[in-house]
């Protein structure tokens, strides 16, 4: 997890900030993966809600100072030109939808490429680590994406396999991370490495987020009891999750997986206790649960959502497994 950066221990800049960063928003980026890895930066030192750099400064590039609209629809207006990349101690690709992708500007090829060859090294948050990799400057390197993507970056990208199974990836001079609340933890990371532990935990805790977690912490979704270091459950449950909606047969799991149905059972009683599907139902269940907490989505809807054939056959299962209805579940969370 070694990182090569010019300025560990001292400034590059005349003054008294410790870490300095670049970004790059890709057309429709996420908007909050991008404000929590700022908001990290600024709350490191910053006193009396001023909003000042202090001791990390960061700016958002372009090649052509265009508003950069977010997947939101709210905008950010870029505050200077690419120039030379060896003025940030890292440059940061924040990406969004995925269709996007593609969109990435010539000339932030050009400059992230630069980038490389100038020893910086780079940050994919959320789908930025698809734009790093779609400009052939992650070959050889571990990735960090959301399992919520995972399986469009195996359908869009050869050589190089993602890491769905924790928050963030440090590879050298590359780091990778899921986007959402995992970005502000990469962000601790650097505030961690270059400016200290305590400023790091100070951000962490104004922004109401307990403690920095470690990049092999377990992204969020999957079932803590259906957790396992087996790599062949790992990938089943991850695919299990991508298709909440609709379902697949456990024979067809296996084949994706380069298994058979008997190999794939044996693994989940050997690591998690349980068959394939009775760990598919519980993570539809604990989905549902999810949605009818913070959702306003009708039963059937719900239903529907977690690959239930009708929503009788929801509220019975759901019945089992918690006692009650969906309905009363609701009205009690």
């Amino acid at each position: 997890m070694e990182i090569r950066t010019k300025s560990r221990h001292a400034p590059k800049r005349g003054d008294s900030r410790r870490l300095s960063v670049g970004f790059i928003l890709a057309r429709r980026f996420t908007l909050c993966a991008f404000a929590n890895f700022v908001d990290v930066l600024r709350l490191s030192a910053d006193e009396g809600d001023r909003s000042r750099p202090i001791l990390c400064g960061w700016r958002v590039l372009s090649a052509t100072m265009d508003p950069i609209v977010s997947s939101s629809g709210i905008a950010v207006q870029p505050e200077e030109r690419l120039g030379d990349p060896a003025r940030f101690d890292y440059i940061v690709v924040v990406g969004g939808l995925i269709d996007e992708i593609e969109n990435l500007h010539p000339d932030y090829v050009r400059f992230l490429h630069r980038a490389a060859i100038a020893g910086v090294p780079l940050v994919g948050v959320c789908t930025g680590a698809f734009a790093l990799h779609r400009a052939g400057l992650m070959h050889g390197y571990k990735c960090c994406v959301s399992w919520f993507h995972h399986d469009d970056f195996l359908e869009q990208f050869d050589g190089l396999k993602p890491v769905s199974d924790q928050i963030f990836v440090v590879d050298r001079d590359r780091l990778t991370c899921s986007g959402g609340a995992s970005s502000a933890h990469l962000a601790a990371y650097l505030v961690d490495r270059h400016v200290g532990r305590a400023q790091a935990r100070k951000s962490l805790n104004i922004m109401i987020i307990d403690e920095a977690e470690r990049a092999e912490t377990p992204q969020p979704g999957m079932p803590l009891d259906l957790h396992t270091d087996d790599p062949m459950v790992k990938r089943a449950l991850l695919l299990m999750q991508q298709t909440i909606d609709t379902p697949i047969a456990v024979d067809e799991l296996a084949r994706r997986l380069g298994a058979n149905r008997r190999q794939l059972e044996r693994h989940f009683q050997r690591t998690i206790g349980m068959a394939p599907t009775l760990a598919y139902k519980i993570m539809r269940l604990e989905y549902a649960e999810f949605l009818l907490k913070n959702s306003q989505g009708s039963v059937t809807e719900i239903a529907n959502s977690t690959g239930f054939c009708d929503s009788s056959h929801f509220i019975r299962a759901f019945r089992e497994r918690r006692g009650v209805t969906p309905a009363v579940f609701r009205s009690n969370a």
